[in-house]
């Protein structure tokens, strides 16, 4: 950031609050040319933005305005400045979705907290596209009112020349370009009168005490509802398992109802297009960021923009009816050129519980459903002698007990060789999370060594994420081990 934009920022601060600036902190660079930075004193923290495009941030005043007007969580516009090219906003935190799900994907990977931070999102999205745009004066718009023919031809051609072209993927120019005008024909053929917030992905949703707010919309324009959607749940990096994109989906058209009602088999039918013409919008930002203006960082997408591209090939039947098109698409995802943008490494997160019958068997809360439940009662308890009541299946007495007067070691034996033999699939396939749980009568003891044990178990000889989670811990009246 230039020091004569720090300058102004700091003078529009100093103004306004009648307060002096103690700390300037630039933010990182995000895809577009503004430039944000943090200023901060022992009052308040406030963002501080700078963008020369004027009629953007017109844009985006006006529907920060409106968008408050329906309690929809964005951040308040406190001043701007004379030129209108620089303003301050309210501060929502560091934490982005992007953030959150880079946190908890490398330490849990896709958990039920992350699963309970995209249902917060899903209830608010109907909300700004169809509240939201009630009273959004579409003249603003820029660049364009509506996400029209010509906002999709930008889009199509943007892919075509900053992505196939720079990645050298053979196509025929006029083929293609019958392909995108019956394509856009059959996009504009959907239901389009709703506010479509155009770059609705994780990094412009923020986290903060619990709740979501939601930056960048400056782009936003009428639209149909579905290519939002398909923003969010096919986000190249936030690597959205596919089992949870169906179930985000049908959570989507519920809340929906609430707002509008639509057919829900219509709307999967143009869903898969919206999903096609965003992925291919998104390729050509990762291509022009990427291999034209040498951003390296963007390039790091491209693996899994292919990875869902494949998907969305092996599943979608749109694309049979623009035979170019899908003929250049499957060329994009056989190329060893984007190939060599390697994905990195995918873990399998097992998930071992203990816990206690007496309360029930835990739900797998991945979303996949099944796994393994393993009865330790068969094995003798602890539990039962007053010098072990007090203590747990991790406490030095207690193993000792059980690996010397219990057949807990002979149980087990079967349960690993089971279990190793799930992982090995489980790996080979790609699959995301594994649940196994160990149950015994107050889930203190018998489980929770066999818990530990599993999890010593994998955790020596896989590459993998391995959660212990023991339910009545909580409930433990232990000294704990040392």
């Amino acid at each position: 950031m230039k020091q004569n934009i720090k300058n102004i920022l700091t003078e529009l601060f100093e103004e306004y609050f009648s307060e002096k600036v103690n700390n300037i902190e630039v933010l990182p660079p995000s895809g577009s040319y503004r430039e944000y930075c943090r200023l901060s004193n022992s009052h308040r923290s406030i963002i501080g933005a700078y963008n020369s495009d004027v009629k953007e941030n017109e844009a985006f005043f006006h529907f920060s305005e409106q968008f408050l007007k329906k309690n929809i969580r964005v951040p308040e516009i406190y001043v701007i400045d004379n030129s209108q090219t620089a303003y301050l906003q309210k501060d929502l935190g560091n934490t982005t979705l992007f953030d959150f799900l880079s946190s908890e994907n490398k330490n849990t990977g896709f958990s039920e907290v992350t699963v309970d931070a995209y249902y917060k999102v899903l209830r608010e999205l109907p909300k700004i596209q169809v509240l939201g745009g009630e009273q959004i004066n579409y003249s603003l718009c820029y660049p364009r009112a509506a996400f029209d023919k010509q906002s999709m031809m930008w889009d199509l051609n943007y892919f075509k020349y900053y992505f196939l072209k720079l990645a050298k993927i053979p196509f025929d120019e006029q083929a293609l370009e019958d392909d995108f005008e019956a394509f856009t024909k059959y996009l504009l053929s959907a239901e389009n009168g709703f506010f479509m917030y155009r770059d609705f992905q994780s990094r412009n949703i923020m986290l903060n005490n619990g709740e979501v707010s939601f930056i960048d919309y400056q782009g936003g324009r009428k639209g149909a509802l579905q290519y939002d959607l398909a923003s969010l749940l096919y986000d190249s990096k936030a690597n959205i398992p596919q089992q949870f994109r169906e179930k985000f989906l049908e959570f989507y058209l519920e809340q929906l109802q609430n707002f509008h009602q639509v057919d829900t088999d219509e709307f999967k039918n143009y869903f898969q297009g919206f999903v096609l013409i965003r992925m291919m919008q998104a390729m050509g930002a990762y291509g022009f960021r990427g291999f034209y203006e040498k951003k390296s960082h963007f390039l790091k997408s491209i693996p899994y923009a292919l990875k869902n591209l494949e998907y969305l090939l092996k599943t979608a039947s749109i694309t049979t009816k623009f035979p170019e098109l899908l003929k250049v698409l499957k060329e994009v995802t056989h190329s060893e050129f984007l190939r060599s943008f390697n994905l990195p490494e995918k873990k399998l997160t097992v998930h071992i519980n203990s816990f206690s019958y007496k309360k029930g068997i835990p739900v797998d809360k991945s979303g996949n459903g099944g796994g393994f439940v393993f009865d330790c009662r068969a094995i003798f308890n602890p539990g039962r002698f007053d010098e072990y009541k007090k203590l747990n299946g991790k406490d030095n007495p207690v193993i000792e007990f059980l690996e010397t007067k219990s057949e807990i070691n002979k149980f087990l034996k079967p349960v690993l060789k089971l279990i190793n033999q799930s992982v090995k699939t489980y790996i080979e396939r790609d699959f995301a999370s594994l649940c196994v749980n160990f149950g015994c009568t107050g889930g203190q003891h018998r489980s929770v060594y066999s818990a530990e044990k599993l999890a010593e178990h994998l955790r020596n000889n896989y590459n993998i994420n391995v959660v212990v989670s023991h339910k009545e811990e909580k409930n433990w009246n232990v000294k704990k081990s040392v």
